[in-house]
């Protein structure tokens, strides 16, 4: 017996390759080693960055008592939920069917058949607030393994009746509407905490989708303050501990109910998310405070988390402490700044010889600028920037935390569109020619072939070690990223090589129509279909901190059936609409991710440019809002989409032009910017 972690990919896993627990990798060996041994299973949950995971692990499964006991009674597996988001979901539904709070580390405890029978999350070595000790669990779940074999068999049953199929939508159900979502908002704004933003209470979560959802509404109804939620959250969270002053970029949630104290982990799809949030609110509002934000993440993104496609996360721990790279005490602060400017700096950043959170018995600071009523001058920013600079390369000779580098295709997807989307808000095309390179790093290294010859991605790759078949999401959001692409690539200054980048976004819209969707359903699958170390393919449609692979797939399919013309992605996307309505009526709140993608589908507007000399134009279209707008850019080489609506004004209009359409129905040409403004104003 022995760890076979070693072997693993994931920076996860191998953070545990040298624990004297018998960890094994999920898959068929491992199963089959249980039902020979005839052992429970331990299956233990967690990813690179989660603190209370690294908790766990000090306390036991480095600890040679407590591991003897695990590999005397179970068969005891380690899986990263980022490497495995569809195992880790099987495994999260049930721990929530059994009635527990989710999160990780998770540690469920299964039948050699992978059957989940009992679970929790961190349970503490030894007892204490009323929790048993480690060890007290691990017994008494093989005794009731081995002498409750009655009840074993009764709760894994329960839980798969649980986990089973959703019902197929009733023939004849009220389709979905804006008026659900117009309805749904004044509820949910009552849910934001109107002095600091966000939803009430602590901890206090980026949540992107809900304040989309808010912001997109606010357009509807423009006498309405949800917009004005929205700026309102971004300006707290830009200001909060929760963001890196020194480094850029947004970390993982606040564990207090006003944005100051992080769970300083630092995930790529909240940045993507938030990036696009900050983009639009700049564009609305042009509060230089989003623009700044923005600019600090995508130069935190460039400087730390490219390796080729764009890395999964940096650690909440360095040296064994959360929070420890990223904290200050006055006396640190002084001795890089001197006396008078750590002073100044301390005036903006809450930097106090009292400091203003504890750390191991310590006062430390966070730094942050809630406490300020306004912001810097131009005059004190400019003294400010050169000590966030010291203070930034004093804090580069410290230990850093550590980096999960495996390259995640949908996380990458994620990334590289909302990237594109920024640069056409900011005008700033270098971004994109950094968002195409990593597009290219994914592509090379995660798509692949199957047997019928169809393109398909792979989830992750790291160390040569390639995790297949891709999810639902992998390929959604990489459509999603390929259709940004497609839009922007003529953007002057991206210097984007000749790239059929629509190709990509079908094929891979292919695969999931192949291989995810349900046919007793029409829903979305997380898990291929020819997936086989799964014990059951879930199709969840709520949102969660990553998008749904159902809403994003159906923005792809709107988007596709704007730039191909086909009628066969519109026809999709109202079969997707209506397989998940009756999952959405029944919990709007938790979907707003989809009602998002309805607003796309009922709302968005297709700008098409054609003519020559029109590049103008196509920049003016570019610029208009991402999350509204889809544009075809028509070179001299590319007709339009047959049966297109506005297919016989194009020949007739003769020069540059622009025509806007929405609901199969077009505009008349316009011909320089401020016709095309005036026209997407109306």
């Amino acid at each position: 017996m022995f760890n076979e972690l070693a072997h693993a990919a994931s920076p996860y896993l191998l953070q545990h390759k040298d624990n004297p627990v018998h960890w094994r990798l999920w898959g068929p060996a491992a199963l089959a080693e249980a039902e020979a041994a005839n052992k429970p299973i331990l299956l233990s949950v967690g990813y690179a960055a989660c603190h209370w995971c690294h908790v766990m692990a000090h306390e036991s499964f480095e600890d040679p008592e407590t591991a003897a006991v695990m590999n005397e009674l179970f068969v005891n597996i380690k899986v990263d939920r980022e490497e495995r988001p569809d195992i880790d979901h099987i495994y999260m539904q049930a721990l929530h069917a059994f009635g527990e709070q989710g999160g990780w580390p998770m540690t469920m405890f299964l039948t050699p058949r992978g059957e989940p029978f009992w679970g929790g999350t961190y349970f503490p070595k030894d007892a204490r607030y009323g929790r048993p000790a480690f060890v007290t669990v691990l017994r008494s779940v093989a005794r009731a393994f081995r002498d409750e074999q009655g009840k074993i068999t009764e709760n894994a049953e329960a839980v798969r009746r649980a986990l089973g199929p959703m019902e197929p939508a009733p023939a004849g159900a009220t389709p979905l509407s804006l008026a659900l979502a117009d309805t749904l908002a004044p509820k949910l704004a009552l849910y934001v905490d109107p002095v600091d933003g966000g939803l009430r209470g602590a901890p206090k979560f980026p949540n992107p989708a809900i304040f989309e959802f808010l912001w997109r509404v606010g357009a509807r109804l423009t006498d309405k303050p949800y917009r004005d939620l929205v700026r309102l959250t971004l300006t707290k969270m830009s200001e909060g501990g929760i963001y890196d002053h020194l480094g850029g970029g947004y970390a993982r949630y606040s564990t207090d109910d006003r944005w100051l104290v992080p769970h300083f982990e630092k995930m790529l799809y909240d940045n993507a998310q938030i990036l696009e949030l900050l983009a639009l609110a700049w564009r609305r509002f042009g509060d230089g405070l989003f623009k700044q934000r923005a600019y600090e993440t995508v130069g935190w993104l460039e400087r730390e988390m490219i390796r080729g496609g764009f890395c999964a996360s940096l650690d909440a721990d360095s040296e064994g402490v959360e929070g420890k790279f990223y904290v200050w005490t006055w006396q640190e602060i002084a001795a890089v700044l001197g006396e008078d400017d750590a002073a100044f700096f301390g005036t903006f950043y809450d930097a106090t010889r009292a400091g203003n959170w504890s750390e191991g018995g310590h006062r430390v600071t966070i730094l942050n600028r809630l406490p300020l009523k306004a912001p810097p001058t131009p005059e004190e920013e400019a003294r400010l920037a050169p000590l966030r600079q010291k203070l930034f390369a004093a804090r580069e000779q410290r230990v850093h935390p550590g980096l999960d580098d495996k390259i995640m295709a949908d996380w990458n997807g994620l990334t590289i569109a909302a990237l594109v989307n920024a640069a056409t808000v900011f005008g700033e095309p270098r971004w994109i020619g950094l968002a195409a390179r990593a597009y290219h790093y994914v592509v090379a290294h995660l798509q692949f072939e199957d047997a019928d010859g169809a393109r398909r991605l792979a989830h992750s790759a790291r160390g040569g070690i390639v995790v297949k078949p891709g999810l639902a999401l992998d390929h959604a959001a990489m459509a999603r990223a390929a259709l940004a692409l497609y839009e922007a690539r003529h953007r002057t200054g991206a210097a984007l090589a000749p790239y059929d980048y629509l190709a990509d976004a079908m094929a891979w819209a292919e695969t999931i129509a192949r291989h995810h969707i349900e046919p007793e359903t029409g829903l979305v699958a997380m898990a291929a279909d020819d997936a086989n170390d799964i014990i059951i393919r879930l199709a969840p449609t709520a949102d969660d901190a990553i998008p749904n692979a159902h809403s994003v797939t159906l923005g792809v399919l709107v988007r596709l059936a704007a730039a191909t013309g086909a009628a066969k992605w519109r026809r999709r996307a109202d079969a997707l609409f209506a397989a998940v309505t009756p999952a959405v009526n029944a919990n709007p709140i938790g979907h707003v991710g989809i009602l998002n993608a309805l607003d796309l589908y009922l709302r968005g507007r297709e700008i098409v440019i054609a003519g020559p000399e029109r590049q103008a134009l196509y920049e003016a279209a570019l610029a208009a809002p991402f999350d509204t707008r889809m544009v075809l850019d028509l070179d001299a080489a590319e007709a339009l989409p047959p049966d297109h609506p506005a297919e016989g004004q194009i020949a007739a209009a003769g020069t540059a032009a622009a025509f806007v359409c929405c609901a199969g129905v077009c505009s008349l040409p316009v011909h320089d910017m401020a016709g095309l403004s005036a026209l997407l104003a109306s």
